[in-house]
């Protein structure tokens, strides 16, 4: 009788254990080889481990949720398919309560709680003055600019919320204001209701001497919500709270953060650059570069490509640090925070970024940040990363101060642009 032993497959230089999320196969079933047995996971991805052989089951060592070092017997196979050598282990349990896995290594580096697009783009924002809107029931974001002319041209907050709008996420764009403007002044769109108030510009703050007799620049007008209380003293407090489980990758997130700031001191140095080429050059060329290559050309990696360059030029930061040993690395490999549906971060790797053009990046960078939503991300995938690129700007945030993925020694956060 030979018999094969299944171990646990080691996933990257920095994965030491798995977690076993699903026997496929249960003792005494065939099984053939490279055919899947289990499922595991790791605070990066989630995997399936082949057989390495051809036979029958005899033994399953360990149950689900199990957390099992890199290296270590999980099963074995009765190669000669010899049904009468099964010896009967215990069987895996279906769903017992979730153990959290401490995981000695740190491999990722979110930064906050994410927003619901992944690698979004940095969003540019024009600076003209914000205004003030009457309450409303809806969360539709507008631009300044949108506002701006919506208030020049009387246009109304109720009407602002009946354009549909042709910007990302249905927002309401220059164009689509516009245009809603010029068909209301050649009467093709309904009016409105008196009742409904115009989008009011919100006033300058000046000194408090201005004289009470000057005209307002703006109206501000204060409503208050329906069933609302007006006397503060008439305030129930409940004192209800909901409490939530976190999930196995936050836990594990919420440990490789702690750790991070344990295993090395954290400097930040912030420093403003100008992207006014690097914003035009992209609005001119993104229409027919999507339609050439069949991909979107996002600033992520035109950041990407500016990070590899930089590197190659000062060498000693893509590096990690063993005891009292440097070790430089000669692969420039640019880990993206990718933010996934569940809330939580994944890091995704390009792979030797500085031998890709902005074609390659862009394909690299749409390519892992598809896989990342739809969780067909490999364990290659998220493996051998040199040095990590995140993005604050998707919530508005000028500068950030990221957490370092160890065992790197730096991290880039790059903010929102704004004009």
């Amino acid at each position: 009788m030979a018999i094969a032993e299944l171990v646990m497959p080691k996933l990257g230089e920095s994965i030491m254990e798995a977690t076993i999320l699903k026997w496929n196969k249960k003792v005494g079933d065939h099984v053939k080889q490279d055919e899947t047995v289990l499922d595991i996971a790791t605070d990066k991805v989630d995997s399936e481990v082949p057989s390495t052989a051809e036979g029958v089951i005899t033994e399953i060592l360990f149950n689900v949720n199990d957390v099992v070092p890199i290296g270590t017997v999980i099963a074995r196979i009765n190669t000669a398919g010899d049904s009468a050598a099964v010896v009967e282990a215990p069987a895996p349990v279906e769903a017992p309560k979730p153990i959290e896995a401490p995981s000695p290594a740190v491999t990722t580096a979110p930064i906050a709680e994410p927003v619901a697009e992944p690698v979004a783009e940095i969003p540019y924002v024009p600076a003209e003055a914000p205004v003030l809107l009457e309450k409303a029931a809806t969360n539709r974001f507008y631009s300044p600019l949108v506002l701006n002319i919506a208030n020049s041209e009387g246009v109304s907050l109720s009407e602002l919320e009946r354009i549909p709008g042709t910007g990302t996420d249905g927002r309401v764009s220059k164009k689509d204001i516009l245009a809603y403007v010029a068909d209301k002044k050649s009467g093709k769109v309904a009016p409105v209701p008196a009742t409904a108030a115009p989008v009011q510009a919100a006033p300058r703050f000046e000194s408090a001497a201005i004289k009470a007799t000057e005209p307002s620049s703006a109206s501000i007008a204060i409503q208050s919500g329906s069933g609302k209380l007006s006397d503060p003293a008439a305030v129930v407090v409940s004192g209800n709270t909901e409490i939530v489980e976190m999930d196995r990758m936050r836990k594990l997130i919420a440990k490789h953060m702690v750790d991070s700031k344990h295993t090395s001191p954290h400097v930040t140095s912030f420093a403003e650059a100008d992207v006014t080429n690097m914003v035009q050059w992209r609005e001119k060329v993104k229409v027919e570069f999507e339609k050439r290559e069949g991909t979107k050309l996002t600033f992520t990696p035109m950041f990407v490509e500016c990070i590899a360059k930089v590197i190659e030029r000062y060498p000693l930061i893509n590096c990690s640090l063993d005891g009292d040993k440097i070790i430089i690395k000669k692969d420039i490999n640019i880990g993206m925070a990718t933010a996934l549906p569940s809330g939580n971060l994944i890091v995704p790797v390009i792979k030797g970024a500085n031998q890709l053009n902005i074609v390659g990046l862009s394909k690299a960078v749409n390519g892992l940040a598809d896989a990342a939503r739809n969780n067909r991300l490999k364990p290659d995938d998220t493996n051998g990363g040199t040095f990590t690129l995140t993005n604050v700007g998707t919530f508005g945030s000028l500068m950030g101060t990221p957490i370092i993925s160890q065992p790197q020694v730096a991290i880039l956060a790059v903010g929102a642009i704004k004009k």
